[in-house]
């Protein structure tokens, strides 16, 4: 490899990694999975190297929209093959939750069942090391977000996810989906009504939020089942995802009597906390049994109420979550 090649290698090396985050929301924001997420990356990566190595090799001038492009390629083609998967899923399938944020952001909460004492503020308020630093998570990629872009078709959703949350045009949609830019304009619209329809408002005060969900930790703590009503929507839904490996509901639940309800019965389990964290950009809640970190809780706020709880109950979807936590302890 001569000096000239050496240099362009470690070039594009360093904008690949400066632009290593963004890909990596872009892939998540399209599959809901930061493994698959990471693949993609990588492939990409793979790609672009091969393709820039060979002599007489592609010359690329906008790396950074040759790497967008790629990804977004390679992330499609997951999200079509992955369909079939997801339909033939175990009860409610919910994307992996990515916490982007310290962990305890106010005391931790305990269940009456808890013995001894409660755990202090203090812990763990570092920065998530994995996978925060390396995902330049949009924060309307929140889990209610992502269960309404589920819906859409792979290529909807492409077009939603690239043009309106990353602000790709639709020219550069089109070489993603290899559609025209006119026929990408059509898909985003479509999905734009779609999740219109269906997805929460995003215009919740931060300090509102926090507010709320400190206030539901506390109610689903305490022996006050009407403060807990009183805090849901009336037409709040409550979807758990097991995935088959643990218990949890095989359909979502609807309406504050039942969601209070199932909320109240997780307590004749034994003790638990409930720890404050951000989840997908959001507030919201991680549940432990002792040290096990058994459940990550995405809520969604409107008008001072939860309408929407997205738990997340799948060990495999909670390793992540976990090995940080792990590295804090």
């Amino acid at each position: 490899m001569t000096d000239h090649d050496d240099g362009m290698s470690t070039g594009l090396d360093a904008e690949f990694q400066a632009m290593r985050p963004r890909l990596l929301s872009v892939a998540y924001g399209l599959l809901g999975c930061l493994d698959e997420a990471e693949d993609v990356v990588q492939d990409a990566w793979l790609r672009l190297r091969s393709s820039t190595a060979a002599d007489g090799g592609e010359e690329i001038r906008d790396v950074t929209g040759w790497l967008v492009v790629a990804v977004s390629r390679l992330a499609l083609d997951v999200l079509r093959s992955a369909r079939h998967r997801r339909e033939e899923y175990v009860g409610p399938w919910l994307p992996e939750p990515i916490i982007t944020g310290p962990i305890i952001t106010g005391p931790v909460l305990a269940s009456p069942l808890l013995t001894g004492p409660v755990l202090s503020g203090s812990l763990l308020t570092e920065a998530a090391p994995d996978p925060a630093e390396r995902v330049a998570l949009d924060e309307s990629l929140s889990m209610a977000m992502l269960v309404v872009l589920e819906s859409l078709s792979p290529a909807e959703r492409t077009a939603f996810v690239l043009h309106d949350v990353f602000g790709l045009t639709f020219a550069e949609v089109g070489e993603a989906v290899g559609r025209s830019a006119a026929a990408c304009r059509q898909l985003a619209t479509r999905a734009r009504a779609h999740v219109a329809s269906r997805a929460p408002r995003f215009d919740v005060d931060p300090s509102e939020h926090r507010r709320v969900v400190h206030a539901f930790a506390r109610a689903c703590l305490g022996d006050d089942m009407d403060a807990l009503v009183a805090l849901l929507d009336p037409d709040v839904v409550l979807r758990s995802d097991g995935g088959g490996r643990v218990r949890a509901g095989r359909r979502p639940v609807v309406g504050a009597a039942r969601v209070s309800r199932l909320l109240f019965g997780v307590r004749r389990f034994g003790r638990f906390e409930l720890v404050p964290a951000v989840v997908n950009g959001r507030p919201g809640l991680l549940r432990y049994r002792g040290d096990r970190l058994v459940a990550v809780l995405g809520l969604t706020v409107a008008e001072g109420r939860v309408t929407a709880v997205d738990m997340v109950l799948n060990p495999d979807k909670l390793a992540r979550v976990t090995r940080a936590d792990e590295t804090r302890r």
